[in-house]
Protein backbone atom coordinates (compact mmCIF):
# COMPACT_ATOMS: atom_id res chain seq x y z
CA UNK A 1 0.00 0.00 0.00
CA UNK A 2 1.17 3.68 -0.55
CA UNK A 3 0.79 4.43 3.06
CA UNK A 4 3.83 2.70 3.64
CA UNK A 5 5.64 4.28 1.26
CA UNK A 6 4.63 7.55 3.13
CA UNK A 7 7.91 8.99 4.78
CA UNK A 8 8.59 12.10 7.12
CA UNK A 9 12.53 12.35 5.30
CA UNK A 10 15.45 13.40 7.06
CA UNK A 11 16.52 16.81 8.67
CA UNK A 12 19.39 17.66 6.74
CA UNK A 13 16.65 17.46 3.46
CA UNK A 14 15.68 20.97 4.48
CA UNK A 15 18.77 22.52 3.65
CA UNK A 16 20.17 19.61 0.79
CA UNK A 17 21.24 21.66 -2.21
CA UNK A 18 19.08 19.30 -4.45
CA UNK A 19 16.16 20.05 -2.08
CA UNK A 20 16.66 24.17 -2.35
CA UNK A 21 17.15 24.26 -6.26
CA UNK A 22 14.09 22.02 -6.77
CA UNK A 23 12.05 24.48 -4.37
CA UNK A 24 13.39 27.70 -6.05
CA UNK A 25 12.44 25.96 -9.11
CA UNK A 26 8.86 25.81 -7.94
CA UNK A 27 9.15 29.05 -6.47
CA UNK A 28 9.27 30.40 -9.98
CA UNK A 29 7.57 28.01 -11.98
CA UNK A 30 4.62 28.90 -10.05
CA UNK A 31 5.13 32.87 -10.54
CA UNK A 32 5.07 32.43 -14.28
CA UNK A 33 1.88 30.10 -13.71
CA UNK A 34 0.06 32.84 -11.29
CA UNK A 35 1.05 35.58 -13.27
CA UNK A 36 -0.59 34.60 -16.32
CA UNK A 37 -3.23 32.72 -15.10
CA UNK A 38 -3.88 35.96 -12.64
CA UNK A 39 -2.68 38.54 -15.07
CA UNK A 40 -5.23 37.07 -17.98
CA UNK A 41 -8.25 37.67 -15.41
CA UNK A 42 -6.82 41.39 -14.94
CA UNK A 43 -6.61 42.69 -18.68
CA UNK A 44 -10.05 41.04 -18.88
CA UNK A 45 -11.33 43.10 -16.38
CA UNK A 46 -9.57 46.34 -17.42
CA UNK A 47 -11.10 45.39 -21.08
CA UNK A 48 -14.28 45.52 -20.22
CA UNK A 49 -14.73 48.10 -17.54
CA UNK A 50 -15.33 45.18 -14.45
CA UNK A 51 -17.92 43.82 -16.94
CA UNK A 52 -20.04 40.62 -15.87
CA UNK A 53 -17.47 37.39 -16.73
CA UNK A 54 -18.68 36.53 -20.30
CA UNK A 55 -18.35 33.20 -22.57
CA UNK A 56 -15.35 34.49 -24.31
CA UNK A 57 -13.57 35.57 -20.57
CA UNK A 58 -14.12 31.97 -19.61
CA UNK A 59 -12.70 30.64 -22.50
CA UNK A 60 -9.64 33.21 -22.36
CA UNK A 61 -9.09 32.51 -18.71
CA UNK A 62 -8.86 28.55 -20.17
CA UNK A 63 -6.31 29.32 -22.57
CA UNK A 64 -4.59 31.41 -20.13
CA UNK A 65 -4.38 28.66 -17.61
CA UNK A 66 -3.71 26.06 -20.34
CA UNK A 67 -0.38 27.15 -21.86
CA UNK A 68 1.06 29.37 -18.39
CA UNK A 69 0.84 25.56 -16.56
CA UNK A 70 2.16 23.70 -19.59
CA UNK A 71 5.08 26.20 -19.72
CA UNK A 72 5.04 26.19 -15.81
CA UNK A 73 5.40 22.50 -15.73
CA UNK A 74 7.73 21.77 -18.74
CA UNK A 75 10.05 24.48 -17.05
CA UNK A 76 10.11 22.67 -13.84
CA UNK A 77 9.96 19.00 -14.70
CA UNK A 78 13.84 18.14 -15.05
CA UNK A 79 14.52 20.10 -11.52
CA UNK A 80 11.75 19.77 -8.90
CA UNK A 81 9.13 17.67 -11.26
CA UNK A 82 6.63 20.63 -12.46
CA UNK A 83 4.20 20.10 -9.12
CA UNK A 84 3.07 24.28 -9.52
CA UNK A 85 0.47 23.17 -7.09
CA UNK A 86 0.35 22.00 -3.54
CA UNK A 87 -2.66 19.97 -4.24
CA UNK A 88 -0.01 17.84 -6.36
CA UNK A 89 2.78 18.16 -3.82
CA UNK A 90 0.03 16.44 -1.68
CA UNK A 91 -0.77 13.81 -3.98
CA UNK A 92 3.31 12.69 -4.49
CA UNK A 93 3.15 12.38 -0.70
CA UNK A 94 -0.24 10.07 -0.11
CA UNK A 95 1.43 8.01 -2.80
CA UNK A 96 4.80 8.10 -1.42
CA UNK A 97 6.79 9.82 -4.22
CA UNK A 98 8.21 12.86 -2.14
CA UNK A 99 8.79 13.22 1.50
CA UNK A 100 7.18 15.24 3.56
CA UNK A 101 10.17 17.86 4.39
CA UNK A 102 10.71 18.17 0.67
CA UNK A 103 7.03 18.36 0.03
CA UNK A 104 7.02 21.23 2.99
CA UNK A 105 9.61 23.26 1.13
CA UNK A 106 7.19 22.88 -2.09
CA UNK A 107 4.36 24.36 -0.33
CA UNK A 108 6.04 27.50 1.12
CA UNK A 109 7.48 27.94 -2.38
CA UNK A 110 4.43 27.79 -4.26
CA UNK A 111 2.48 29.73 -2.17
CA UNK A 112 5.36 32.15 -2.08
CA UNK A 113 5.49 31.96 -5.58
CA UNK A 114 1.85 32.86 -6.01
CA UNK A 115 2.04 35.88 -3.88
CA UNK A 116 4.75 37.45 -5.51
CA UNK A 117 3.12 37.17 -8.57
CA UNK A 118 -0.23 38.80 -7.73
CA UNK A 119 1.89 41.80 -5.69
CA UNK A 120 4.14 41.86 -9.33
CA UNK A 121 0.76 42.55 -10.73
CA UNK A 122 -0.52 45.29 -9.05
CA UNK A 123 2.02 46.70 -8.95
CA UNK A 124 2.70 46.27 -12.78
CA UNK A 125 -1.04 47.57 -13.36
CA UNK A 126 -0.86 50.45 -11.42
CA UNK A 127 -2.88 49.36 -8.21
CA UNK A 128 -5.44 47.22 -10.11
CA UNK A 129 -7.19 44.81 -7.96
CA UNK A 130 -6.01 40.92 -7.97
CA UNK A 131 -9.56 39.72 -7.63
CA UNK A 132 -9.57 36.77 -5.25
CA UNK A 133 -11.76 33.40 -5.65
CA UNK A 134 -15.28 33.38 -5.08
CA UNK A 135 -18.01 31.26 -5.49
CA UNK A 136 -21.64 32.45 -8.38
CA UNK A 137 -24.59 30.29 -7.95
CA UNK A 138 -23.66 27.87 -5.79
CA UNK A 139 -22.99 26.68 -2.19
CA UNK A 140 -20.04 26.20 -0.61
CA UNK A 141 -20.50 22.70 -0.43
CA UNK A 142 -21.11 22.30 -4.22
CA UNK A 143 -18.55 24.28 -5.06
CA UNK A 144 -16.26 21.89 -2.25
CA UNK A 145 -17.51 19.16 -4.38
CA UNK A 146 -16.64 20.81 -7.70
CA UNK A 147 -13.19 21.51 -6.32
CA UNK A 148 -12.55 17.80 -5.50
CA UNK A 149 -13.64 16.04 -8.84
CA UNK A 150 -11.62 18.79 -10.73
CA UNK A 151 -8.41 18.25 -8.57
CA UNK A 152 -9.18 14.68 -8.39
CA UNK A 153 -8.85 15.17 -12.53
CA UNK A 154 -5.77 16.84 -12.64
CA UNK A 155 -3.50 15.04 -10.19
CA UNK A 156 -4.68 11.65 -11.72
CA UNK A 157 -3.78 13.26 -15.14
CA UNK A 158 -0.51 13.98 -13.45
CA UNK A 159 0.37 10.51 -11.61
CA UNK A 160 -0.71 8.88 -15.37
CA UNK A 161 1.62 11.20 -17.69
CA UNK A 162 4.54 12.21 -15.21
CA UNK A 163 4.56 9.91 -12.04
CA UNK A 164 3.77 6.44 -13.28
CA UNK A 165 7.19 4.95 -14.13
CA UNK A 166 5.46 2.77 -16.62
CA UNK A 167 4.43 5.79 -18.53
CA UNK A 168 7.21 5.45 -21.08
CA UNK A 169 7.33 8.04 -24.16
CA UNK A 170 4.05 9.38 -23.14
CA UNK A 171 5.88 11.49 -20.07
CA UNK A 172 6.97 13.85 -23.45
CA UNK A 173 3.44 14.92 -23.15
CA UNK A 174 2.62 14.99 -19.51
CA UNK A 175 2.74 19.11 -19.28
CA UNK A 176 0.49 18.93 -22.78
CA UNK A 177 -2.26 17.24 -20.65
CA UNK A 178 -1.73 18.59 -17.15
CA UNK A 179 -2.31 21.87 -19.09
CA UNK A 180 -5.14 20.78 -20.66
CA UNK A 181 -7.04 18.95 -17.93
CA UNK A 182 -6.79 22.69 -16.22
CA UNK A 183 -7.62 24.32 -18.96
CA UNK A 184 -11.34 21.37 -19.59
CA UNK A 185 -11.73 22.13 -15.97
CA UNK A 186 -12.04 25.95 -16.12
CA UNK A 187 -14.49 25.44 -18.89
CA UNK A 188 -16.39 23.30 -16.50
CA UNK A 189 -16.01 24.95 -13.47
CA UNK A 190 -15.06 28.71 -14.01
CA UNK A 191 -18.37 30.02 -13.61
CA UNK A 192 -19.07 28.06 -10.98
CA UNK A 193 -15.94 28.45 -8.14
CA UNK A 194 -13.39 29.96 -10.44
CA UNK A 195 -12.18 26.55 -10.80
CA UNK A 196 -9.00 26.68 -8.61
CA UNK A 197 -7.67 23.10 -8.46
CA UNK A 198 -4.51 24.66 -6.27
CA UNK A 199 -4.84 26.45 -3.36
CA UNK A 200 -1.84 28.26 -4.35
CA UNK A 201 -3.44 30.01 -6.89
CA UNK A 202 -6.33 31.00 -4.60
CA UNK A 203 -4.03 32.25 -1.83
CA UNK A 204 -1.94 34.82 -3.93
CA UNK A 205 -4.96 36.87 -4.75
CA UNK A 206 -6.83 36.11 -1.24
CA UNK A 207 -3.57 37.43 0.30
CA UNK A 208 -2.82 40.10 -1.90
CA UNK A 209 -6.55 41.62 -1.83
CA UNK A 210 -6.83 40.64 1.55
CA UNK A 211 -10.44 38.36 0.75
CA UNK A 212 -11.12 35.47 2.41
CA UNK A 213 -14.51 34.64 1.29
CA UNK A 214 -15.18 30.82 1.72
CA UNK A 215 -10.93 30.35 1.15
CA UNK A 216 -11.15 26.92 3.10
CA UNK A 217 -13.25 25.45 0.17
CA UNK A 218 -10.17 26.22 -2.27
CA UNK A 219 -7.85 23.93 0.39
CA UNK A 220 -10.06 21.29 1.39
CA UNK A 221 -11.30 20.67 -2.09
CA UNK A 222 -8.17 20.36 -4.05
CA UNK A 223 -6.27 18.80 -0.81
CA UNK A 224 -8.83 15.93 -0.65
CA UNK A 225 -9.30 15.79 -4.68
CA UNK A 226 -5.18 15.80 -4.71
CA UNK A 227 -5.07 13.34 -2.14
CA UNK A 228 -7.59 10.96 -3.13
CA UNK A 229 -6.19 10.50 -6.75
CA UNK A 230 -2.85 10.07 -5.67
CA UNK A 231 -3.83 6.94 -3.12
CA UNK A 232 -6.20 5.28 -5.98
CA UNK A 233 -3.96 5.75 -8.88
CA UNK A 234 -0.72 4.71 -6.51
CA UNK A 235 -2.38 1.49 -5.44
CA UNK A 236 -4.73 0.01 -7.89
CA UNK A 237 -2.04 1.19 -11.25
CA UNK A 238 1.46 1.41 -9.90
CA UNK A 239 2.71 -1.95 -9.45
CA UNK A 240 3.62 -2.35 -6.67
CA UNK A 241 7.58 -3.65 -6.88
CA UNK A 242 8.10 0.45 -6.65
CA UNK A 243 11.92 0.75 -6.53
CA UNK A 244 12.71 3.56 -3.38
CA UNK A 245 15.17 6.29 -4.92
CA UNK A 246 18.62 6.05 -3.54
CA UNK A 247 19.42 7.32 -0.58
CA UNK A 248 21.57 10.17 -1.83
CA UNK A 249 18.22 11.55 -4.07
CA UNK A 250 16.27 14.05 -2.23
Amino acid sequence: MPISRIAIGRAEEATHPDALKAALAEFISTLIFVFAGEGSGMAFNKLTDNASTTPAGLVAASLAHAFGLFVAVSVGANISGGHVNPAVTFGAFVGGNITLLRGILYWIAQLLGAVVACGLLKFATGGLTTSAFGLSGVSVWNAFVFEIVMTFGLVYTVYATAIDPKKGSLGIIAPIAIGFIVGANILAGGAFTGASMNPAVSFGPAVVSWSWDSHWVYWAGPLIGGGLAGLIYETVFISHTHEQLPTTDY
